[in-house]
């Protein structure tokens, strides 16, 4: 974890339009879903009269520290006026930080965030709403996927802009697959062929390894799942899919772990948090795991053996064009034409997105990625990139981004997932209870 400021130079004071819009990050009720409370126009831009200090927050590696300073300073080179306060740490406690700013009146003008709290971000009017930045084109967006493009509306309103697209991918080990004699998982495999697949992998290591992460509890392996079957996670600020799906879906893993196709409930609980390190194909417990396609870089950090990534079970037209994080501004920015401005530079200049490359996953500019693709040098990184684009023609059209309360749901599911797993709950009676809990969780 580090932060790592420069220039030196701090803001003094606390801008009074930032005091305005704090109170909505700590209590201020969520409005109804029949309008935003943002739809009042964006603060009018000061006159730059000298030079601008901009503050950007982010999570993730120090590699990735190394190559958005990078990007930042060839703006500041062509707008010697414009520097940076940059602040970055690991995902691990990013948005309690990013809580804590602004308690101390230092929210970041320009800031990193996920699709787990963009539309809640949106709602509480924290964000600077960019929609008219992208109606006259000075965010230009005519170059990303339309998809890609949605995904960062809310209410049909532009709040955010890709900074990378990804999707989920099943990662195997194929060393091991090797080893074992055993085929590597393809795109395209149905459910039962995938089941069948893992479960034939755990009898040719005699038990030792099991052939497949156990994703009951991964809400990106439901998501798709419900997509193939016509259906949605959500459909507004409801759950998409009834309780006869979600026992549906329940009652698939457990004839997996019947077969012996997944590991126990104990090192299944130990990878659901998500950290790369604990991830059961890099343990070596598992043939396979879930994730996130840019994720493919750092579990082959943690791994020996070669890695690689194929397509999740299930039909192609169940993934969509997915931004892996966003590039945000804040609403209480004293510089809302220039936030806008940088965002714009990031994820559309061709030197800038040479210089991010594929870090935080498939550059988000279509024109971009021909120029990044022949300088990458790492081979996880290709192989990661090589298969987003390899599936991005098949995807199918992009939902909205999750509704306010998703972070609670994305809890519930792998605590009702483990009840089943350890057997402390039967499935039935936790897919009810999952479906209460989530329905408050979605009316809060």
């Amino acid at each position: 974890m580090s932060a790592v400021p420069y220039p030196t130079a701090r803001r003094t004071g606390v801008d009074p339009g930032r005091r305005r819009v704090l109170a909505g990050l700590f209590g201020l009720p969520v409005v109804a879903a029949g309008g935003l409370t943002g739809c009042r126009s964006e603060p009018a831009a000061l006159v730059e009269s000298g030079p601008v200090e901009l503050s950007v927050f982010w999570w993730g590696s120090a590699r990735r520290a190394q190559l958005t300073e990078q990007a930042l300073r060839l703006y500041s080179d062509r707008s010697p006026q414009v520097t940076f306060r940059v602040t970055w740490q690991g995902l691990d406690g990013y948005y309690q930080r990013l809580a804590t700013q602004a308690v101390g009146g230092n929210v970041p003008d320009l800031f990193q965030i996920d699709d787990t709290f963009l539309t809640e971000y949106a709602r509480r009017d924290i964000l600077l709403d960019l929609s008219g930045y992208a109606a006259d084109h000075r965010l230009d967006l005519s170059g990303l996927p339309e998809g890609l493009v949605r995904y960062g509306q809310v209410a049909g309103r532009t709040m955010a802009v890709a900074a990378a697209q990804n999707s989920a991918g099943l990662v195997f080990n194929r060393d091991l697959l090797g080893r074992l004699r055993q085929p590597a998982p393809r795109s395209g495999m149905s459910y039962p062929e995938y089941l069948t697949w893992a479960a034939r992998v755990t009898e040719a290591s005699d038990g030792r390894v099991a052939g497949t992460m156990d994703p009951s509890g991964d809400h990106r392996a439901l998501w798709l799942w419900l997509r193939s079957r016509g259906k949605e996670f959500y459909q507004g600020r409801k759950l998409g899919f009834d309780s006869p799906e979600l026992i549906d879906w329940f009652e698939l893993w457990q004839r997996a772990r019947a077969a012996r196709a997944t590991p126990s409930a104990a090192l299944v609980q130990q990878a659901n948090g998500g950290e790369p390190a604990r991830q059961l194909v890099v343990t070596g417990h598992t043939a396979a795991s879930f994730a996130w396609s840019n994720q493919l870089v750092e579990l082959q950090r943690h791994s020996r053996d070669e890695l690689g990534i194929v397509s999740c079970p299930g039909p192609a037209a169940a993934q969509w064009a997915r931004a892996s994080m966003y590039w945000a501004g804040f609403r209480g920015t004293r510089h809302p034409d220039l936030v806008a401005d940088v965002i714009n530079f990031l994820t559309t200049n061709v030197a800038a997105g040479r210089v991010l490359g594929y870090d935080r996953g498939l550059s988000p500019h279509l024109n971009i990625r021909k120029f990044v693709e022949p300088t990458v040098r790492d081979a996880s990184v290709r192989a990661s990139a090589a298969f987003e684009l390899s599936v991005a023609d098949t995807f199918g059209t992009a939902p909205p981004p999750p509704p306010t309360g998703h972070a609670r749901i994305r809890e519930l599911l792998i605590t009702t997932a483990e009840s089943v797993q350890a057997g402390r709950s039967t499935i039935r009676a936790a897919a009810w209870r999952f479906m209460a809990q989530a329905a408050a969780a979605l009316a809060a």
